[in-house]
């Protein structure tokens, strides 16, 4: 420490004036010849600042880019989906633009879509038939999903409507979530899972409220519901045919289900929800892929779905949604038959927020009711953090 006398203070006030005077006409030279070599004056540096931004929060359905190019597909579908063979719309993402996918059975029909509608690029991709995902044996995933587990159990595991067989068949799918409605806490899973069968048919039965809804499902009990648990009655809301949503629910037996809503493998979620956005990373756990990761790619698609009235046999009849989320499902490694019910959630490791229910696909795309739409139409909300 040391100090100035008054003459020296003054001198190296004086100098000290001096010094920040030139820094500052240095500053002020280097920043002139920084800008300009950033930009010439035909770039516009708001949009350059724009296209680093992350894809995923810019495409969502409230970007009014992206609302532009979905009034386009809206007024286009009916058209494009006169033919058969085409089965479903969607607005996606081509070179970071909004673009019109178009979903095709047959090259025959793909060669009918044309390459650009009203100046917006359309994308057409091949599948096979999108198809509600109930299904046949099988089983993935780093924790058995078809086990019968020792109560409380955790969701995201094989189970349905315990009386699921007709013709020769058994079926199942998976339990999704655990949602609120009113004062009590229900299992979420499809209505094709839980209450699909609106036939006497096969097995001379139709699902009621208070049937019991079991753990595994008749699948992975070699069909005796007498080697699985109950551990929800079955509370009917017919959402289909009607509605927009596929979508059911039970009230859980207490004590045989945990409260906090756990997922196998994903853990609580949080109470709250978060819209689709194309190139969000998601996650869901089910009964035949386990736990499986992938992206959102296109939303407010309008797909064609086949369904049954009964487990195998029945009367089938088809149900085209509109509004939906297609997610990547290369090779059936996300979403596979049994996985119907399951909750695609954020892919973050800590109490996730609800995307949509997995309900149907392909073998290169599954199809997801927005959780928002699910949560309306039952009167719901999430269990979680």
């Amino acid at each position: 420490m040391f100090t100035l006398t008054r003459e020296a203070w003054m001198k190296h006030s004086f100098n000290r004036r001096a010094w920040l005077s030139m820094a500052l006409l240095v500053v002020v030279v280097v920043a002139m010849f920084s800008v300009w070599g950033c930009f010439s004056p035909d770039q516009n540096p708001v949009a350059s600042n724009d296209t680093q931004q992350d894809p995923t929060t810019l495409f969502t359905t409230q970007n009014p880019a992206v609302q532009s190019v979905m009034a386009v597909q809206d007024r286009h579908t009916p058209s494009l989906m006169a033919d058969p063979e085409i089965i479903g719309t969607a607005t996606t993402l081509a070179d970071d633009q909004p673009a019109i996918l178009v979903l095709a059975t047959s090259q025959r029909a793909a060669a009918g879509v044309p390459r650009t509608i009203d100046g917006v690029r359309v994308v057409i991709r091949m599948t096979d038939k999108i198809v509600a995902m109930k299904g046949p044996p099988g089983g993935g995933g780093g924790v058995s999903h078809t086990a019968i587990q020792t109560p409380p159990i955790q969701l995201g595991t094989s189970g349905g409507w315990a009386d699921d067989l007709a013709n020769g068949y058994c079926c199942g799918g998976t339990l999704g979530a655990l949602i609120q409605v009113g004062g009590q806490k229900r299992i979420l899973s499809n209505y094709h899972v839980f209450e699909a069968d609106i036939v006497s048919g096969g097995n001379g039965i139709v699902a009621t409220t208070g049937d019991d809804i079991i753990q595994p499902g008749l699948i992975d009990v070699n069909c005796n519901k007498n080697n699985a648990q109950v551990v929800a009655s079955l509370v009917v809301s017919h959402s289909l045919p009607g509605s927009n949503v596929d979508c059911s629910s039970a009230t859980i037996v207490s004590g045989m289900v945990r409260e906090d809503g756990a997922i196998l493998e994903v853990g609580t979620l949080s109470s709250s929800t978060v819209g689709a956005s194309v190139g969000q990373a998601v996650k869901k756990s089910g009964r035949t892929t386990g736990l499986s990761r992938s992206t959102v790619d296109a939303l407010n698609a309008t797909v064609s779905v086949a369904y049954e009235n009964e487990c195998a046999g029945g009367s089938a009849f088809t149900k085209t949604f509109n509004g939906q989320i297609i997610i990547k499902n290369r090779a059936s490694k996300f979403l596979a038959g049994g996985d119907s019910g399951s909750l695609m959630v954020e892919d973050v490791t800590t109490n996730p927020r609800a995307v949509g229910l997995l309900f149907a696909g392909s073998s290169s795309l599954a199809v997801a009711n927005p959780i928002g739409q699910v949560l309306s139409f039952l009167g719901a909300s999430m269990v979680g953090n």
